[in-house]
This record gives C-alpha cells, structure tokens and sequence, in this order.
C-alpha cells in the first residue's frame, strides 16, 4: 500500500465539514483490485484543488485560490479584471460591471442608456435613444428586409447597438453561405450614406491595393487625394511602412501577422503613413496623411484604340455609380459615338455599384437605341411590399451610342449596379466577361432614416433585381449562373489602366479578333459557401470586398 502524507490542519477541518455531513468517498487502489477507503482530504482536493470554496467543476480558475469566475472569458478572472464584462469600459466606472450590453445609467433609474427610452429621466422619449434605435430596426426590417420571414428571433435587449442588433436578426442569412446579404444591410448616417453615394466621399488615403505575387501594389489611386497628390500611382509596389516607428519591411509586416487595422489605422482620424515604394526600379519615401477623399469616377479620360481596317475599340475605366457619374458617362458616350466606336471595354473590375438611377442612365447610353421602350431590368420586393415593384425600360438619350460588343473587365469586387449592368444589356448586346467572375449581389438596399430629427440611417437588402427577361438570382456571381462566357485573365497591377499590354484589356481586345481563350457558360453553379463580409484581415491577404459589394477603399 502507497504511503500517503500526512493531511495538514486545514484539509481536516474542511474535511470536518464534508463528514459532518456524513460524507463517504471511495476510490479503486492503485496495487490491487480490493476497494479501501481513500483518506478524505484526498477527495476534498479532487473536488476543489485551490481550497477556495468553490468546486473544481465550477471553477474557472480551480488551481488558483484567488480566481473562481472569468465572466467575459478572456482568461483574466474577474477578481483581477479591470472590465469583467469585456465591454470596453473599466469596471470603476461601469454603472453595469456585469452586463457587456449596458455600461451607462444617464438618470440612475437602474435601466440602462442603450435599454433605456428616457435616458435623461425627464419623462420624455427620446427620439434617436439607442433603445429606440433598435426597436425602429426591428419593425423596418421585419416590414421591408427581403428575406424577412427568414429573420432570427433575437432578444433586443442583449445588444448594446443597433448594428448588433441588426446583425444578430440578419444572422441566419449572413451565415447561410448562400451569398445573399453577407454583410450588406449595415447602420450608417444620413451624412455618410449621402456623402457616399453623392460623391464617393470618404475619410482616408484616396487608393486601392492588390496583392499579386505576395506584393503590394496600389491598384489605383484616385485624382486630388492625398494618395495621388504625394505621388502614389497604380504599379508602385511597397518594400516598407512606417507606421510611426521607422520603416518596417513588407516581409516583416508579413511575417508577424499586422492586420489592415493596424497598418492604415482608424478610418476617421488623419492618421499618417509613410511608404516606401519601388516606382518602376526607383526607390521613393512618400508620406501621406488621411483626410476627406472624393472618388472620381472615372479613372482617366475615355481612350481610343486604333485597329488598322477597322473603326477603334472605346475604353472607358468607370469607378462607381454614383451621382457625380453622370456627366462624364454623358460625355464618354458622345465621344465614342461621334468617333464611330461599336466595340466597347467598359472597366469594372473595381466597381462595387452604388445607385440605380445611374445605372439606368447608362443603360440607355449603351443600350437604348438597340432596345428602345424594352424592359431593361425588374425591381421585385418581399411579399408584403409587392405594389412597390417596378419595372425599368431602355429610352433613348441625346448621347446614346450603338453598342454591337462590349467586353466587359470584371473581378470579385464587379458588384451590384455593375452586375445589374452586364446583366439588362446582355439580352440585346453582345457581351463577354473578362478576367475573373463577379461577386454576386443580385439584390439592391433600400435608405431608411429613423426620423427627420434623427441622424440615423439603415441601408438594407430589399429587393432582388431581375434583367428584362426575369433572369436574376446570380448570388455567386455572373458566370455563376450558366448564362455568361468569360475569358480569363489577371488584374496585372503592375500596369496602367489603359494599357494594351495590361492582361485584362489585351484579352478584351484578343475577344474583338477572335483570338481570346474563353470558357463558355458555366455547366454548374458553385456549391462553395460565402462567408461574411470581414472589416479586419491580415495585410498579406488581399482585401475582402466592402458593404456596398465592390473593391475597397483606403
């Protein structure tokens, strides 16, 4: 039989109270197969080894006396945690130390701000109260989301914002894989969302990257940005970046995992960045600093390409469709049509949508002499807001061309309007995808502001958009769908749009001749699951698309 220690006064004691209790344990014998009595106290620290109360089995920290709860399980127990319910808030001054939802009581009434339809306690509703925030996103979305008999039963009250709250109702869409709304209803300001969708305006850099080869290169830089104004141009690749401790090497950056947070810092302060750039052989030091940026929405002039015996090929390189879109599109058309362009490259393959009434616009400039008063595209709601479908229609305009072939660039970040776009022409134009698939938003959102004093506004999934024939549904993209040929090629970065050697416009032209390599329409859809629109990813990797479908800015 082993020779067992000696119990020390405290394990008698506790073990006092377990046989006071009539407490009897039992354990099989390590050197026989008889059953003996095991000592008490041995017992007593297999059920608490720390001794501090608490049993093993609900102890988070059971080797430790000082630590038993971890209530935000961020493996600091709550006795020493400065913010038990990982809130963000210190537990000093967290009227809620225990509840990740609420960390505010404005009128002390034992009800939290975010809970809480009278923060101030004067007997008056607040209007824009984050508690009424998420009522007014629950009665909105379940009366105009397009899968709204889809959405979760989610309990209001464990969320502390209204986007947390939306995105636990939109969860079993989000996460189905389908590709249907992976992140794009989303709270915004009325002040963001018209500056956006106005001008393209927001608060950074002003460029695009890619990752191509494992390097960074800026894929496009936008015109009066501090990006483009410091030098930066599309086929400069970063070698370093200082982030405000030196110069830190691409590879090092690399190899310890930064996140895109950390490189290009909070997207609303003016936040400086130092790059360093190999320009074509030529190392340059540029430093840039965040401010208001305005997208262009062109890249450059429209371009013509001269073919011997032939009429040229127009090339136009279209941003976004926003409002500010509209008179250089105008533009473009007259120019391509007074210089007998019917061969067309329209560059998308950064173009994340924006606004339908843009789109409708130049459906008409490309398509409308062609399918002059046919159905263009079809708006098709939720069961409950049928009587708000509706149905576009080519019409002619003063700047309208005849379009025979377009060669549309496109890549996972073609989303939305761009998709509507290549979809309404392609029953009565000649249309190819070049480069890679689309992304895959058949669906368009809807603006909804919470009230005139209020500067909440909720961009939501509430419609699908079909073409003139009813042919929608491309939820994994264009070529996805069986319906559309694609010719592959790369978005080689480390060329100028407008370049007749850059991969994807030579292959749009080799598709005018004859010559292209192309995959005809897809035998079969892809059963490959869509994940969830991601705000952080690692720098190395190339950047996830945005809430609107399309190509990040930064």
């Amino acid at each position: 039989m082993r020779a067992l220690s000696k119990p020390t006064l405290k394990h008698l004691m506790m073990a006092a109270v377990l046989i006071a209790a009539g407490t009897t344990v039992w354990a099989q014998s390590p050197s026989d197969d008889s059953l003996e009595p095991t000592p008490i106290w041995l017992s007593l620290i297999a059920l608490d080894s720390d001794f501090d109360g608490v049993k093993n089995t609900l102890d988070a920290f059971p080797n430790d006396p000082s630590e038993s709860t971890d209530f935000d399980e961020d493996g600091i127990g709550d006795n020493a945690d400065p913010d038990d319910d990982g809130d963000g808030v210190n537990d000093i001054v967290d009227a809620f130390p225990l509840n990740a939802s609420e960390s505010a009581d404005t009128d002390g009434d034992g009800i939290g701000d975010n809970a809480d339809f009278d923060v101030n306690g004067d007997g008056i509703q607040e209007a824009c109260s984050v508690a009424s925030q998420k009522v007014w996103v629950r009665n909105t979305a379940n009366t105009w989301y397009y899968w709204n008999d889809e959405l979760a039963s989610a309990n209001i009250a464990d969320y502390s914002t209204a986007q947390s709250y939306l995105n636990a109702l939109v969860a079993p869409i989000t996460s189905d894989g389908t590709g249907r709304d992976p992140g794009f209803s989303y709270m915004t300001t009325k002040t963001a969302d018209q500056a956006s969708f106005s001008s393209g305006a927001y608060y950074g850099f002003g460029f695009r990257y890619n990752v191509f080869e494992g390097d960074f290169y800026f894929a496009d830089t936008y015109e009066g940005a501090p990006a483009y104004e410091g030098g930066l141009r599309r086929g400069q690749r970063i070698v370093a970046i200082n982030m405000g401790n030196g110069f830190e090497s691409w590879d090092s950056i690399i190899e310890r995992g930064a996140t895109n947070l950390e490189v290009f810092g909070p997207s609303d302060e003016p936040v400086t960045r130092g790059f360093r750039v190999d320009d074509n052989g030529v190392i340059r030091d540029i430093t840039i600093t965040k401010a208001e940026v305005s997208t262009p929405p062109l890249a450059g002039e429209p371009l013509l390409i001269q073919r011997p015996g032939d009429s040229p090929v127009g090339y136009l390189h279209f941003r976004r469709f926003i409002d500010s879109a509209d008179q250089p599109l105008r533009e473009a058309s007259a120019f391509f049509g007074q210089n007998g362009v019917t061969d067309l490259v329209i560059d998308l393959r950064y173009n994340g949508g924006g606004l339908l009434r843009v789109a409708d616009t130049l459906l008409n400039l490309l398509g409308g002499i062609r399918a002059n008063f046919q159905r263009s595209y079809i708006v098709n709601y939720n069961d409950n807001q049928q009587r708000n479908n509706y149905t576009g229609y080519f019409g002619t305009e003063s700047e309208s061309m005849i379009a025979l072939r377009i060669a549309f660039i496109t890549s996972r970040g073609s989303a939305s309007a761009s998709e509507l776009l290549i979809n309404s022409l392609d029953p009565h134009v000649d249309v190819v995808l070049v480069g890679e698939d689309t992304y895959g938003k058949a669906v368009g959102q809807g603006a909804f502001d919470q009230s005139s004093e209020c500067e909440t506004r909720l961009r939501l999934i509430t419609f699908e958009i079909q073409n003139g024939l009813g042919q929608g549904g491309y939820y994994k993209g264009l070529y996805d769908s069986g319906r559309f040929d694609l010719c592959p090629a790369d978005d080689d970065v480390r060329k100028p749009f407008g370049d007749v050697e850059e991969s994807s416009l030579e292959t749009a032209l080799a598709w005018f001749d004859g010559s292209a390599v192309c995959d005809g329409p897809a035998a079969a859809k892809s059963t490959a699951l869509v994940p969830p629109i991601q705000d952080t990813w690692l720098i190395g990797e190339p950047p996830p698309i945005d809430r609107e479908g399309g190509a990040r800015s930064f």
